[in-house]
């Protein structure tokens, strides 16, 4: 039953990655050959780069169809009858098919985090120069924003990395209690000690309306430079702790993390989904084939699946815009499921 799930899984994704890759390289061909130097070779690199992209979203769907296609030739050939007869229960039948998708889950995981990753982010990137040459990312990055207890710092262009980042554009909020009390401004700025160097520097002083020339001056002792050089975030483009590690960075810096942490948790939560889907199509494997409801089941299976994969992708939507906790954005719909799906599996067949 395991092999035979993963077979028909496999060329399931195998059918669908191929028919999407097509329609994909139909839109895109286009674009990329439009550039001036490229040609098929630039063809294929897309492809290469948008493959695991699709590979990714689409395994768990494949695995959803998989097991109704297994479940309902079992049932077909009375295979199921065969084993309920013999003692085991509805669980029991299921379980090879359950075990197999804890494999899938963790080549899956295994996949996302080592492939899947880096494609995204080099396809990310080559997107932004419209499939022309990719630039060398020397580290600059613009109008970054940190967090110094109560201060806020401002810097328009940031060059470097690690002690040898340079800011240009330097503007330090001064504030106490959250009362704005006085705005510092310098050209440029550059790591000193635990803090920076910047000049030439003034302030102005926001109850008075006075300006004071300060020259060059310490400020900001504890700011780190990553918390500089990390600006927009892309969570699809890092690995599991790359991404972990830019959270922390983030959170250093005083920056919100909710959507990022929701989109951690769901590096583990959406390939563990292909557990859920030999329970959500369950329903296809019981019942008389001879009873003419055979399609039927496999349809409800199907409904129950991709009902999942909305529910996925809205709590998903809700937790980059705040409004759901982290954790219930990525385990709410599979632990919702989970409970579907066993409610469903006990109340007809156990």
């Amino acid at each position: 039953m395991g092999k035979m799930f993963l077979t028909r899984t496999a060329a399931v994704l195998a059918g669908l990655v191929l028919i999407l890759q097509v329609l994909d390289l139909l839109s895109e061909s286009g674009k990329i050959t439009s550039v001036a130097g490229n040609g098929d070779a630039e063809v294929w690199r897309y492809i290469g780069l948008r493959a695991p992209q699709i590979i990714s979203t689409f395994l768990p769907f494949s695995a959803l169809l998989g097991t109704i296609i297994t479940l309902s030739t079992l049932n077909a050939n009375s295979e199921v009858i065969a084993l309920k007869a013999s003692g085991l229960s509805a669980h029991q039948v299921l379980a090879p098919l359950i075990v197999t998708a804890l494999g899938i889950a963790a080549v899956s995981f295994a996949f996302n985090d080592r492939i899947v990753s880096r494609a995204t982010a080099t396809l990310s990137q080559w997107k932004n120069v419209d499939y022309g040459p990719l630039p060398i990312d020397r580290g600059d990055r613009s109008n970054v924003w940190v967090l110094s207890g109560d201060d806020l710092i401002q810097a328009d262009k940031v060059k470097g990395r690690g002690d040898a980042a340079i800011l240009g554009g330097v503007m330090i909020y001064d504030r106490e209690g959250g009362v704005l009390r006085s705005i510092v401004s310098a050209a440029r700025g550059k790591r000193d000690g635990k803090g920076w160097l910047i000049g030439p520097a003034q302030r102005f002083d926001v109850a008075g309306g006075k300006v004071t020339m300060l020259g060059n001056i310490h400020v900001a002792d504890g700011v780190r430079p990553d918390q500089f050089t990390l600006s927009n975030v892309d969570p699809d483009g890092l690995s599991f702790g790359a991404l972990r590690a830019a959270i922390n960075d983030l959170r250093d810096a005083g920056r919100p993390t909710k959507s990022l942490e929701g989109s951690l948790w769901h590096k583990i939560s959406g390939p563990l989904s292909a557990v859920l889907m030999p329970l959500l199509g369950a329903v296809a494997a019981f019942g008389l084939a001879r009873s003419g409801k055979l399609f039927i089941r496999a349809v409800i299976g199907m409904g129950l699946g991709f009902t999942y994969f909305i529910a996925d992708n809205f709590a998903l939507a809700m937790g980059n815009l705040g409004a759901y906790p982290p954790l219930l954005a990525a385990w709410s719909p599979f632990l919702l499921f989970l409970l579907i799906g066993e409610a469903v599996l006990i109340r007809t067949e156990e």
